[in-house]
């Protein structure tokens, strides 16, 4: 099949999950305005970092690209007499950095094309939409079959992964969706076995799994088509958002934050651990639980996006679980992403930073016993409780599941095989830039410890006890030699000249190290 272009040789994949972090270091007046040099940096190499300059002018222009959140952020306002004045360039700059601060947190704002373009040009300038509609025209010329309705725009957090509205031109009624993606950092299957096990995507039947009604890829991106659901997503019910609209707009500032009824939480809850466990059982690597990923049919949750781990594609939690060096397996970051999940289920919201170190009141104790479980200190510390630990918590244990659709995903040997190689190669990079981050932590903590203020105190105490222990040593150094040297001038007529001189004692002082 005719069907996208193979990638150039040495193409760098990039992690769009590592966040990135700015800092003005300086600004310059021109003539008739300032610009500003920001220091962006990728993760938490210092080598990995570049300069960009930005005017206000930019500045704003990316602040009403993003007032399609619905946030209030704090950009400075406008000044139009007295904005080259020193002290005002000074105060704005500080206005900035705050702005620069608040977007580079914000975990939905951090990983949105916008803001990605404006710190990281270089790497964001295309113009993905285009490039998805390319790929896909190439591929209806060999399927006459299927006609694109409409692009559906940034419904989705990817950057690289774009949807279409789709219809069968023989069943006009019917509307389908189709994804394109491109590839990730962590695609280690084979060409040959990447494109056998998206193929067989279709043939996956389980009564919690959304149908592939069609996919295909070739080495460099997928293309997969699916009924599209009117009703949307699970987080589509919880945000009460309509699915066509834009990501930021539908979940960054909710207008009303509820959550789901007790039954709601068991039911959905229960279903979404039961078919963790079939991928699991399976030897088949998820790792992209999130509540965008979760399609709700009826009362039925259905799991989206299998194929993002063949694609290698990082996960939206990703920049959570790279914080804790337990949350080391797939399988395990799916548990912790399903606390988030439980979290936002129960709460109507994401938590505000992880680990929670209390959780608001809740429609049941039992559902704070499974997020402390996966959310609390305590468990990103030790590690995460299995599927089949969960399923057996009260919250989950007494939930009946009506469904009699049989599961069927049969996976060759040899898929098998290649499956489980690339989720080693997966867990290995996520285990390596845990390291990374904590080998990161203990040095920047051991530099602020010893920048501190109370450090420094200590440090100039010690020197001073060192100061005088030393001159008080040297003094009686000093006192030692000259009286010797009187009493050898006082007795050397006495002495006989065939005498042998007696040895000199070693000496008995020693230094003490210093506290």
């Amino acid at each position: 099949m005719a069907f996208m272009e193979k990638p150039p040789a040495g193409k760098v994949l990039l992690d769009d999950t590592v966040p990135l972090t700015a800092a003005i270091e300086a600004s310059q007046s021109l003539q008739s305005h300032t610009e500003y040099i920001i220091r962006v940096q990728r993760g938490i190499s210092v080598e990995n970092s570049w300069q960009i300059v930005r005017r206000y002018s930019d500045f704003d222009l990316l602040n009403n690209s993003l007032q399609i959140a619905g946030l209030s952020l704090p950009l400075p306002p406008k000044k139009l007499i007295g904005n080259m004045d020193r002290e005002f360039i000074a105060e704005r700059q500080k206005g900035l950095q705050n702005y620069l601060n608040v977007i580079t947190t914000n975990h939905i704002l951090s990983n949105c094309e916008l803001v990605k373009k404006f710190l990281d040009p270089n790497n964001y300038s295309a113009n993905y939409t285009e490039i998805a509609l390319q790929q896909v025209s190439m591929f209806f010329r060999s399927e006459p079959k299927w006609e694109v309705v409409e692009p559906l725009k940034d419904i989705g957090w990817r950057i690289r992964k774009k949807y279409f509205l789709m219809k069968i031109k023989n069943q006009p009624k019917e509307r389908l969706v189709l994804s394109w993606a491109d590839l990730g950092p962590d695609k280690y299957l084979s060409d040959k076995d990447f494109q056998c096990l998206i193929k067989l995507l279709p043939s996956c039947l389980h009564p919690y799994i959304y149908r592939v009604t069609f996919a295909t890829a070739n080495e460099s991106s997928a293309l997969l088509i699916r009924t599209f659901n009117e009703k949307g997503t699970l987080k589509d019910l919880i945000y009460k958002a309509k699915p066509k609209d834009p990501f930021l707009k539908k979940y960054c500032n909710p207008k009303k934050i509820q959550g789901l009824e007790l039954q709601q939480i068991k039911t959905y809850g229960r279903q979404i651990l039961e078919v963790l466990k079939f991928l699991h059982d399976k030897g088949f690597p998820y790792g992209h639980l999130h509540a965008s990923n979760v399609m709700l049919d009826g009362d039925t949750c259905r799991l989206l996006d299998l194929e993002n781990s063949l694609l290698g594609l990082p996960s939206f939690y990703r920049s959570y679980c790279s914080q804790f060096r337990k949350i080391n397996t797939l399988e395990s970051v799916d548990v912790h992403c399903f606390g988030h999940l439980l979290y936002e289920m129960t709460y109507g919201r994401p938590p505000d930073s992880v680990p929670v170190d209390s959780f608001p009141p809740a429609p049941s104790m039992a559902v704070v016993a499974v997020l402390e479980s996966t959310l609390s200190c305590e468990a990103c510390k030790n590690g995460m409780p299995t599927v089949s630990r969960l399923l057996q918590m009260p919250l989950f244990s007494d939930v009946l599941l009506t469904t009699s659709e049989k599961p069927q995903f049969k996976i060759p040997t040899k898929l098998k095989e290649a499956l489980r190689i690339a989720k080693e190669c997966i867990e290995k990079r996520l285990i390596e830039e845990q390291k990374q981050i904590h080998q990161h932590r203990r040095l920047t903590r051991a530099q602020s410890h010893h920048g501190s203020e109370e450090e420094r105190k200590k440090r100039k105490i010690l020197a001073r006890k060192k100061s005088k222990r030393s001159a008080i040593e040297n003094s009686e150094e000093h006192s030692a030699k000259y009286s010797n040297s009187n009493n050898s001038a006082g007795s050397g007529a006495s002495s006989p000249l065939t005498s042998p001189s007696s040895p000199t004692p070693p000496s008995t002082s020693v230094e003490h190290a210093p506290f």
